[in-house]
């Protein structure tokens, strides 16, 4: 079907915004469609998995566009190159130089460009990724990030249970499946609105990756206990945390940021939760966090994190973040669970998580948070997953990754106060 070229100056527009790289590209993405409210469902879909295709190969497009890279050429190149749209699909939008150029562009061997241009990776990426697991899976993992990620919901077991869920979507035209590992996770088979559908609304289902999902089932909480979600965030966690609580307990959600407590009110309120107390803290040093020392039954630090594992949904993290970037995350990843840890009663669990597959953002942490704090006892996280009878091939550290497991990259090590 041939692309209107209003449409497509649109896609344009917005790609030359986020490859200024000011802001997180789905932020800018939202920006732009506030903005541009008499654009249609349709072509919203078009500029926003246009606009996400290049960013998810955009080196190796910009090897396609030789001398002349810009936002046009890259996503034509986009089109052509990747997603196979014919000269017929595209010529309502093709000068005459533009079709002899993209017959050229289509002639580029991949397998001839530089590796880490032909991973759509930066050097210092390519080279990180290669030092830590060779050529051959950092290859593999960098094509496995290239591709969109599903939907994954996870059920709310206050509110519903799995099997009611699938059949009430099924019913609705809405396909999806038992995820693999998540005892509450669902994949869909596309990407339906559900903001307005109803098991949504009441707070049946929340969106959450599979992957994140697994990382509460790490930190187990029981009913009636004390537990802390350190880094809340939205409160995606929080929430699973609580549920599995049985709301029954303490649950504190802290956060440095009022804007992401914010935004856990009105899931919150969809949850059906009563045990959940958000805390807006100031820093990991908060006074309010030192009068807990020593009180809690489970905490989790899902620690603030380059973010890399997530580039399925975040392309433009990989052209944002920087080895800068990562030392410094380093540093405040390492006082956040010193301090985090300090919560942690005798027979108490600590859970460390970020969404990286970074090992300065992971076993470099792990391995020195152990060494300067011999009061706690690393658990095998593949061993608490399975004693709950969720089957993955895991071992000490949880390492979860999309070329192996089908979610987002996250890593995850357990600990235990003695």
């Amino acid at each position: 079907m041939a692309i209107s070229p209003a449409v497509f100056s649109r896609a344009e527009a917005v790609l030359g915004e986020l490859l200024r790289f000011a802001a997180p590209a789905d932020a800018t993405l939202s920006q732009y469609f506030r903005r541009h409210g008499e654009l249609g469902r349709a072509d919203r879909a078009f500029v926003a998995e246009t606009t996400f295709a290049v960013l998810r190969r955009k080196r190796s497009l910009a090897a396609r566009c030789f001398d002349d890279v810009t936002s046009r050429r890259l996503l034509l190149a986009s089109l052509a190159c990747v997603q196979g749209l014919n000269r017929r699909e595209l010529q309502s939008l093709l000068s005459e130089s533009e079709t002899k150029w993209l017959a050229d562009a289509k002639a580029v061997k991949l397998a001839e460009l530089p590796p880490a241009v032909r991973c759509d990776l930066p050097d210092w990426l390519y080279d990180a990724f290669v030092a830590q697991m060779g050529q051959e899976q950092a290859e593999a993992l960098a094509e496995a990030s290239k591709h969109s990620a599903p939907l994954d919901l996870r059920v709310n077991p206050q509110k519903a249970d799995r099997d009611q869920v699938l059949a009430r979507l099924a019913a609705d035209g809405i396909a999806g499946k038992a995820t693999p590992f998540s005892p509450l996770g669902i994949r869909l088979a596309g990407k339906p609105a559900l903001a307005r559908h109803p098991l949504f609304l009441d707070g049946s289902i929340e969106v959450q990756d599979e992957g994140s999902q697994l990382l509460g089932y790490l930190v187990q909480p029981k009913r009636g206990e004390m537990v802390a979600d350190f880094c809340a965030g939205a409160g995606g966690k929080t929430l699973l945390l609580g549920a599995l609580m049985r709301s029954q307990g303490r649950l504190y959600a802290f956060d440095v940021s009022d804007k992401r407590l914010a935004a856990l009110k009105p899931r919150l309120a969809r949850s059906g939760l009563s045990n959940v107390h958000p805390v807006r803290i100031e820093s990991e040093r908060d006074a309010r966090v030192r009068r807990l020392a020593g009180k809690l039954d489970r905490v989790l630090v899902d620690a603030p994190c380059s973010g890399l594992g997530t580039l399925r949904r975040n392309p433009d993290l990989k052209w944002r973040q920087t080895p800068q970037a990562i030392e410094e995350l380093a540093v405040k990843q390492a006082s956040i669970l010193a301090s985090a840890s300090s919560l942690v009663k005798p027979g108490g669990r600590l859970v460390y998580a970020t969404c990286s597959p970074l090992a300065a953002e992971n076993d470099a942490i792990v391995d020195a948070f152990l060494a300067a704090h011999p009061e706690f006892t690393p658990l095998s996280a593949g061993e608490v997953l399975r004693a709950q009878g969720i089957a993955i091939d895991a071992g000490e550290r949880l390492r979860l990754s999309p070329l192996e497991h089908g979610v987002d990259g996250f890593f995850a090590a357990v600990f235990v106060r003695r």
